[in-house]
């Protein structure tokens, strides 16, 4: 219900800008803002409708790609058993300590 509410009052707003330009009135200042104001009115009651529609999970095709990338594993390359030998020698020391013997 309250996502009709919200889409009805989100379309009122724009009707009156029509009529603003109807009358031609929207050249004037008062004009100007009073299509800002009912611009701005009707985003608010617009973006309530999309909330709504997110929570409701009317909009899940919007979020595809988040999924898809969640979805796809990270392969992580394994190290080869020459490298990592080759790692180990290069970290032994080559000179004995004065302590062993």
């Amino acid at each position: 219900m309250m996502l009709v509410i919200s889409i009805v009052l989100g379309i009122v707003p724009l009707l009156g800008i029509a009529w603003t330009i109807a009358t031609g009135t929207v050249t004037t200042v008062d004009g100007l803002f009073m299509s800002l104001i009912l611009l701005t009115l009707s985003a608010v009651f617009f973006l309530n409708a999309f909330w709504e529609l997110r929570d409701r999970g009317a909009l899940a095709f919007l979020d595809k790609k988040k999924v898809a990338a969640e979805v796809t594993p990270k392969v992580t390359p394994k190290a080869t058993p020459k490298v990592t030998a080759n790692v180990a020698l290069a970290n032994k020391d080559a000179k004995p300590k004065e302590g062993e013997s």
